[in-house]
């Protein structure tokens, strides 16, 4: 169902980050460090891909973005949804429900054998596609599925995130260079708030987990 109602963005990012606390997708240790995809290691971790086993919640949060999509790009805006491999998937499938429209998915490389192909699904030229993912750090892997979409014919200059790291500041940039948009629900600041509101961790990780995002790569630096 297409959602009909538009919560202020603020609210949005509070109860989105409540919601990832409520199911244990937030993790902070600032003792050991978690190591990023890029080697780079950090004191803080989110697990998006744990949403699809809460449907209430899930429900919640697809709704939440098909509305921001649909308030910031527009109503008639695209054509297909498409979801990242793996972990945008499942979250393609449902904004693509709620908007009404075709779905396909994008593989990270091609699978080698059959048709060799790196989109799945039908995607023509001319459409408008979004680019649905779980989460964006420094905005680097929307890239290589952007180009795999746009090498059908088809444009794609929008991608919309449960969660966006908000604290890389090449981000933006990388994104921009690239003419993709991007739309998401909340940060690691958001996150922090209702951390330090409801307690869920003890004061000296929070005050680290603060650091860290306040200087990621100074703090990577300082933590190997």
């Amino acid at each position: 169902m297409i959602p009909t109602t538009f919560p202020d963005k603020t609210e949005i990012a509070r109860l989105s980050a409540a919601m990832l606390l409520e199911i244990g997708a937030v993790h902070f240790n600032a003792r050991e460090p978690y190591t990023y995809s890029s080697g780079l290691k950090g004191p803080t971790y989110i697990d998006c891909r744990k949403l699809i086993s809460y449907p209430r919640i899930r429900a919640v949060l697809m709704d939440f973005l098909a509305a921001t999509v649909m308030r910031e790009a527009g109503f008639e805006a695209f054509d297909n949804i498409a979801g990242g491999e793996t972990a945008g998937i499942p979250f393609a499938a449902l904004i693509a429900e709620r908007l009404a429209l075709p779905m396909s998915y994008v593989r990270k490389k091609p699978k080698g054998y059959g048709r060799n192909a790196r989109i799945e699904g039908n995607m023509t030229e001319g459409q408008r596609v979004l680019l649905v993912e779980d989460l964006t750090t420094d905005g680097g892997s929307k890239l290589s599925f952007v180009d795999a979409i746009r090498e059908t014919g088809a444009t794609c200059g929008h991608t919309a995130v449960i969660f966006y790291y908000g604290i890389f500041s090449e981000t933006m940039t990388t994104l921009d260079n690239h003419g993709i948009a991007l739309h998401s629900l909340c940060t690691w600041w958001d996150v922090l708030a209702h951390a330090r509101e409801v307690r869920a961790f003890d004061t000296g990780t929070l005050a680290e987990v603060e650091q860290f995002l306040a200087a990621p790569r100074r703090w990577q630096k300082a933590h190997g």
